[in-house]
């Protein structure tokens, strides 16, 4: 594991900024789970950021607070979204294990069903 990642052990959230068209950065504070060397986001499949990351796969990724307030340094990274079912439930059970039943009640209280995983891939520095 590099020391990228380590900023995100032992955290609950983190702070991903995706872009707009315009490059304008949209800052959203997230549930992650990291998987070896990738983390990984579920979100609602036609949210906002899904569509920008489509758009402009290049993000900024910080370890935060609930509010979004940053713990660490801007991190670029690629975002994707993840089609294998496989992963998906894989991560699934991730989340569960980390966030237990407060993922529970957000998804009983109304939560979408209807979600994606984006794979978050921390670039290298050389």
């Amino acid at each position: 594991m590099s020391n990228i990642h380590k900023s995100f052990v032992n955290q609950k959230y983190l702070n991903l900024e995706t872009f707009r068209k315009s490059c304008v950065g949209v800052k959203t504070p997230v549930w992650f789970v990291q998987d070896g060397g990738v983390l990984y986001v579920r979100t609602i499949a036609d949210s906002g950021k899904v569509k920008r990351i489509r758009n402009i796969d290049q993000v900024n990724i910080a370890p935060c607070r609930m509010d979004g307030a940053r713990l660490g340094e801007w991190i670029p990274a690629a975002a994707r979204e993840v089609t294998d079912p496989e992963i998906d439930r894989k991560i699934d059970h991730y989340l569960d294990k980390k966030y237990g039943l407060l993922k529970k009640m957000f998804y009983l209280g109304g939560g979408s069903n209807d979600h994606i995983y984006i794979t978050l891939e921390m670039k290298v520095s050389e």
